[in-house]
């Protein structure tokens, strides 16, 4: 055997891994782990009800308009960045939907795109920042939480003549398919099918007790889809791991990296936009504190799906799933006989636990730094 091809076989990044160590290296080992402990803890202390088909709609309704901030957290994680401001952008973004709509009477499609556009313009302007005065991305997306908050207060003040709550913007949005693509219950006739067959519990009156699915849920799953195919199977996805991983390296291979972090700015703050969309259209209102401490919760829900600080590692998949433990969590605790208190202990823990299993998966089992 020549010199070179003893180098080569002995060159452990050109080793063929078994499927137990590439499974370890993926992100979401950790989220997956933790979703099994959390499955298993609530179905022994639970009540049954948890995970019958309306305990299961119950669970993911909130897990999912916090899911869509975490999987664009974890993009932008992944790309070395991070946005606290993502959660005052939802209060923001409620304000401009809703004044569009009630006070100014935009017709609904004119409205969704103005909020979109703004919620983009924004975000530009946080990456724009950020690029080009190198300071570090938390401090100024936290100067931004208190500036897009202090709008939102004073904008709803100034729409209601005093209130922070804006009221009748289901009405002002009218009916209609592009309306009902952000609120309400999709496949409606198809449970009502399910339960006509004995398929699904249904009422005595023989309507089913699930309606349907809430359309959040289905933004989330395409959302994080679509997020986790453009991370591996698209040149951009390639583009936000160099990004994040060493920037000048990335610079210096042809990586475009100030405008891959700007649209990751801009997809966070649209994010915010979506969900604001989805909230107000269901509730018909919006208010200034909306998305509150949502920023901390979509950082804790990537780096529990196995984002890391440092940027250039994680996945969407990952934050997909932590999104779906922080659902169970929150909704689950009221389905045993443990104070709902806790709720934020065990997310603490959680987010501890997920650091360190991923760390010690990384560092002693793939022998990754």
């Amino acid at each position: 055997m020549s010199t070179t091809a003893t180098v080569i076989a002995r060159d452990e990044r050109l080793r063929r891994a078994s499927f137990l160590v590439r499974a370890m290296r993926r992100p979401e080992l950790g989220a997956l782990a933790g979703l099994a402990l959390v499955i298993l803890f609530f179905g022994i202390y639970a009540d049954k009800s948890m995970f019958t088909l309306g305990g299961v709609m119950t669970v993911l309704a909130p897990a999912a308009e916090l899911g869509i901030l975490a999987v664009a957290a974890a993009l932008l994680m992944i790309g070395g960045e991070f946005d606290l401001s993502i959660g005052s952008m939802v209060a923001l973004a409620g304000l401009i939907l809703g004044v569009s709509l009630a006070v100014l009477h935009l017709p609904f499609v004119v409205a969704l795109l103005l909020t979109a556009v703004c919620a983009a313009a924004l975000g530009a302007v946080n990456g724009t920042i950020v690029i080009h005065t190198r300071l570090p991305s938390f401090i100024v997306t936290l100067a931004f939480l208190f500036i897009y908050r202090g709008l939102s207060l004073v904008g709803l003040k100034w729409a209601t003549g005093g209130s922070t709550q804006l009221r009748g913007i289901g009405d002002a949005a009218g009916g209609g398919f592009l309306p009902g693509l952000f609120s309400g219950l999709a496949f409606h006739p198809l449970f009502t099918w399910m339960a006509a067959h004995d398929m699904i519990q249904k009422f005595p009156s023989g309507e089913p007790t699930v309606q349907g699915v809430p359309v959040s849920i289905l933004w989330f799953v395409g959302f994080a889809l679509l997020a986790t195919w453009v991370l591996l199977a698209t040149r951009a996805g390639n583009w936000i791991f160099a990004a994040g991983g060493d920037a000048n390296a990335a610079r210096n291979s042809g990586v475009p990296v100030a405008p891959v972090k700007t649209a990751l700015f801009m997809l966070t703050a649209v994010s915010a936009a979506l969900v604001a969309t989805l909230q107000v259209m269901n509730t018909g209102s919006t208010d200034a504190l909306r998305g509150e401490q949502k920023e901390f919760e979509a950082v804790i829900a990537a780096v529990i799906g196995g984002c890391l600080l440092t940027g250039g590692y994680g996945s969407a998949i990952g934050a997909f799933l932590g999104a779906i433990i922080f659902g169970m969590v929150s909704i689950g605790l009221t389905y045993t006989h443990f104070d709902s208190d806790w709720f934020k202990v065990f997310l603490g823990g959680m987010l501890l636990l997920a650091v360190l299993f991923n760390s010690f998966i990384r560092r002693k089992v793939t022998g990754e730094r």
